[in-house]
C-alpha cells in the first residue's frame, strides 16, 4: 500500500513539474461531472443566443413601427386640412366672380350685391357647420366665464345688475367639434 501512494504522490508531483517547465496548467480530469458542466454551459449559451436574437428582432421592429407611425403621423399633418381647403374652393370662387362682377357693372345697385354677398357668406357658414364650427352665443347680462370669454376691456356698468357681466361682443367666439378654438372677445362691466 505505501507503494502504490509514492507512485501516486510521485505522478502529481511529475504533472507539477511539468507544468512548471511549460507555463501551462495540467489538463483537468474530465469525468462524469465535468461532461455534465460541458452540456449545461452549452445548453445555457445557446439559451443566450436565442434571447440576444428574440431582442434584436424585437428591437428592430419596435424601431420599425415608431419610424412607420412617425412618418404617418407627418402625412396625416400634412393632408390634414385637404378635405377642408376642397370644400372652400367654390367660395373662393364665388369671392372671385364677385369682384369681377363689381369690375364689370358699375351699377349703384346696391341689393343685388348684398345679396350676392349673403349668398357666398351662407355658403361659407354651411361648409364650416359640416366641418363642425359652431358659433358661441354671448348676449348682453350673460355670466363672464373665463373658459369661454376673453375679456378685453372694462367699463363702468350702465346698471348694477351689469357688474361682472358681459355688456357687449366684440367678437364671435367659436367651438369646434365642442372644443373652444377662438374665445369670445367680450366687454364687461365693472
Amino acid at each position: 500500500m505505501t507503494e502504490k501512494k509514492t507512485e501516486e504522490y510521485k505522478t502529481v508531483e511529475d504533472t507539477t513539474e511539468t507544468s512548471k517547465k511549460t507555463g501551462k496548467k495540467p489538463a483537468p480530469k474530465t469525468g462524469p461531472r465535468g461532461r455534465s458542466k460541458d452540456k449545461e454551459l452549452n445548453k445555457t449559451k445557446a439559451e443566450l443566443g436565442e434571447i440576444k436574437d428574440k431582442y434584436l428582432r424585437l428591437y428592430s421592429e419596435f424601431d420599425n413601427f415608431r419610424r412607420r407611425t412617425a412618418k404617418e403621423k407627418l402625412d396625416l399633418v400634412g393632408t390634414a386640412n385637404e378635405d377642408l381647403m376642397t370644400e372652400l374652393l367654390p367660395v373662393i370662387d364665388d369671392f372671385e366672380r364677385a369682384i369681377k362682377s363689381f369690375d364689370e357693372n358699375d351699377n349703384d345697385d346696391q341689393d343685388t350685391v348684398k345679396e350676392g354677398v349673403k349668398l357666398i357668406y351662407n355658403k361659407l357658414k354651411n361648409i364650416t357647420e359640416k366641418k363642425g364650427l359652431k358659433h358661441m352665443e354671448t348676449n348682453p347680462g350673460d355670466d363672464f366665464n373665463s373658459e369661454l370669454h376673453d375679456a378685453i376691456s372694462h367699463i363702468p356698468a350702465p346698471e348694477d345688475k351689469f357688474k361682472g357681466k358681459i355688456i357687449d361682443t366684440i367678437e364671435k367666439g367659436y367651438y369646434l367639434n365642442d372644443k373652444v378654438i377662438r374665445f369670445a372677445k367680450v366687454v364687461t362691466g365693472a
